[in-house]
């Protein structure tokens, strides 16, 4: 099998899982359209490509009021647009036993790049891709921190888990329609995620976790092979239980429509 999407928008495309898949989808012959705050990276990613096979947009999905025009933009200059890959995130250390060190705006800012913003970029190409007469996708990027919290991110894992419940709704709403909703669930991965900058109680914060190469390979023979959610690593093996999660919520949504809603 072969990844069935030809010109794929990839949020969050200047570093880390972003970067990786942006690159595989080139070399698996997907034209790229890589989107980032950090325009020296997008220069970096569309001059080693080339423009034939990426284009780069320099955007910063937490200005919610300018994703409308945004998306609009992204339809003009690229009409032949079938998938969507949401991987922008950020993380956040959060710790109540000292409350005075809680800034509430980096709260906030994380909880809306997480969350928010895949909520609004859903809002706003969703018309475009539902008009589209071939099968198109909505692959999201989540974490296994959605399913099973740790102590120093609560913040994090909160705002990955609200956007795994996302998708869990938006794929039963959208079953049976060209759209395909698709979610990827890394473990920890080698990334800037956990940069000293940011991060301060994370000490060789690049070093924690799965190699990113590895974790590229294995994620991408899960997108090839048409799952609709791609465990990776460590997480296959909490997989089990959270499917039966999934399947407890079919039988909710299967008495609520018998139900009459």
């Amino acid at each position: 099998m072969s990844f069935p999407y030809k010109t794929v928008l990839v949020l969050g495309a200047t570093s880390g899982i972003g970067l990786a898949l942006a690159e595989k989808l080139i070399e698996n012959g997907s034209h790229v359209i890589a989107v980032g705050r950090r325009k020296e990276n997008l220069d970096s990613f569309v001059s080693e490509h080339g423009k034939e096979k990426a284009s780069s947009i320099q955007f910063d999905i937490t200005d919610l009021s300018s994703i409308p025009s945004f998306v609009d933009s992204v339809i003009k200059h690229h009409p032949s647009l079938d998938s969507i890959i949401l991987n922008s995130g950020i993380q956040r250390p959060l710790n109540f036993t000292h409350p005075k060190s809680i800034d509430l705006d980096v709260v906030g800012d994380e909880f809306s790049t997480n969350y928010l913003a895949p909520v609004h970029i859903i809002k706003a190409f969703l018309p475009f891709l539902q008009r589209q007469s071939a099968p198109t996708s909505l692959i999201f990027t989540t974490s296994g921190l959605a399913l099973t919290p740790i102590l120093r991110c609560g913040n994090y894992c909160a705002s990955k888990a609200a956007l795994h419940h996302l998708i869990l709704v938006l794929r039963e709403q959208l079953k049976g329609s060209n759209v395909k909703v698709v979610e990827i669930l890394p473990p920890a991965v080698q990334t800037e995620l956990h940069d000293a900058k940011h991060q301060p109680d994370i000490k060789d914060g690049g070093s924690i976790g799965m190699p990113l190469g590895e974790f590229t390979e294995e994620c991408w023979e899960g997108l090839v092979a048409g799952k609709e959610a791609v465990p990776v690593g460590m997480m296959k093996g909490q997989w089990g239980w959270e499917e039966e999660r999934s399947k407890r919520f079919g039988v909710m949504v299967k008495a609520m429509r018998g139900g009459g809603k």
